[in-house]
């Protein structure tokens, strides 16, 4: 007979694997970008990993206010709640649409952001045209992750994931033809990139929300279109869970991007080192990341249920599963140091940092898998604000602050900048385990209710 804790580890391992694949795949949509603009030159992946920090520096706080219905669909969904799981993914929808405005600003500025934290003057204007062609991405982006998070609370998981796995085939596609300029179109570079991803954006949108209309996957959650979706009330719902999970989010993911522009000082070679290494430290991230989502589906479930203990248990499984298989990505780090910065770059200098930094990068994996299921389990009780304090700690009181000094103080250059964000995310990740074992879903009433607000944060 199964253990109640294998059983966990098993119901998450099931949940997380269609979410895994389908944040592999959306993570190979900025990948193969990257891959393939590196083929037209150093500057031009210089300019394009420039774009990409400001990118998503700006889009993550506002994914992260959409994951604000995270705890809301999960525990209505477990209590079967299905007039309130349908009005929250209206309210949902509002929220993304809403939020898109801001961040289209903040893309049109992007050259002058980049040069006031001091970025070489013609590579940032480059990195602004690459963003200005993606404009519309930011809306479609914002609506298919409020529609598969939807899903996802109810255990609906295949069809977001065949979606961006189609998505990646129309966007090597795209990037062929325009990148490099086949088919009789002229050759673009990087502005060719930013624009066959915006088309894949809109296609994968567009085929998302046909499944769900043509497959009937709304039924028993939807009651149709009400003005409730517009009540300041429960659009601020979402904002009070989901503004915390922005700031969490957002705050590991610009301590990377002042890490980049700290490398940026470094020359154009340690920018293109360190944008690489990034690039495969996130794409291992994707897993402990899906992980961490299937963990706040079945946390929130269970807490639904009015069963704490299982919920508490589930939340032991998921962070189980998140380090086991960083873990493995650190042994995979160390092992390919000298083979995976290929898939990149054929620049020597370029390769030799590579093989520097991944046995650093190896280092913090386990970490990386710890802290990010750590903060899906508190987005899932409703206790969205602790894992914000514990980023602005751990990485702008550590992190950053040593990192620099590691580089430009103590001579360890690009190294000494990595073992300082190494810091990092092992202070954020002792936090959040610390948490859950003292105030986890087993202490506490975490239940969601949409007209009493939030519960106690802290």
């Amino acid at each position: 007979m199964i253990s109640p804790f294998r059983h966990e580890v098993r119901t998450i391992g099931r949940l997380a694997a269609p979410v895994v694949a389908t944040q592999l795949g959306q993570m190979m949509l900025w990948t193969v970008d990257l891959a393939m603009v590196g083929a037209v030159g150093v500057d031009a992946l210089g300019a394009l990993a420039l774009g990409r920090q400001w990118l998503f520096a700006t889009i993550i706080l506002a994914q992260g206010i959409v994951f604000g219905a995270d705890p809301i669909f999960t525990q209505a969904w477990g209590a079967r709640d299905e007039d309130l799981l349908g009005l929250t993914l209206q309210r949902a929808l509002v929220v993304a649409a809403a939020i898109s405005v801001p961040v289209g600003i903040a893309w049109g500025a992007t050259e002058e952001v980049l040069l006031a934290f001091g970025q070489d003057r013609e590579l940032s204007a480059v990195a602004e045209l690459y963003l200005l062609v993606q404009l519309p991405v930011i809306p479609m982006f914002l609506v298919f992750t409020a529609l598969r998070q939807y899903l996802l609370a109810r255990g609906i998981l295949t069809p977001p994931m065949w979606v961006v796995l189609a998505g990646n085939v129309l966007n090597l596609f795209g990037n062929w033809v325009l990148i490099f300029g086949k088919l009789g179109l002229p050759a673009m570079g990087i502005v060719g990139a930013g624009i066959a991803t915006t088309v894949t954006q809109a296609a994968m949108l567009v085929a998302l929300a046909a499944w769900v209309v043509r497959g009937r996957l709304y039924r028993g959650a939807w009651t149709g279109w009400s003005r409730r979706a517009w009540q300041g009330t429960g659009l601020a719902s979402i904002f009070r869970y989901g503004l915390p999970v922005g700031a969490q989010l957002s705050l590991e993911v610009w301590a990377f991007s002042a890490a980049t522009l700290f490398a940026g000082w470094l020359g154009t070679t340690a920018l293109a080192a360190h944008n690489i290494v990034l690039n495969l430290a996130s794409i291992s991230f994707m897993v402990p990341l899906g992980v961490s989502l299937g963990t706040v589906t079945r946390v929130g479930n269970l807490i639904g249920e009015g069963r704490p203990a299982a919920a508490q248990r589930a939340a032991w499984a998921g962070f189980a599963l998140g380090a086991a298989v960083m873990a493995t990505f650190a042994l995979v780090f160390m092992i390919g140091r000298g083979v995976l910065p290929r898939i990149y770059s054929a620049d020597a200098a370029v390769l030799a940092a590579c093989a520097a930094l991944l046995p650093i990068a190896a280092a913090f994996q386990l970490f990386d898998g710890t802290q990010v299921v750590g903060g899906g389990i508190l987005r899932a009780m409703g206790r969205t604000r602790p894992a914000a304090v514990f980023n602005l700690l751990g990485y702008y009181a550590l992190a950053l602050p040593l990192g620099y000094v590691l580089a430009f103080r103590a001579g360890f250059g690009l190294p000494g900048l990595w073992w300082g964000l190494a810091a990092g995310l092992a202070v954020v990740a002792g936090l959040l385990l610390t948490w859950v074992a003292r105030r986890g879903p087993a202490k506490v009433d975490a239940r969601v209710r949409e007209l009493g607000g939030p519960p106690p944060q802290g």
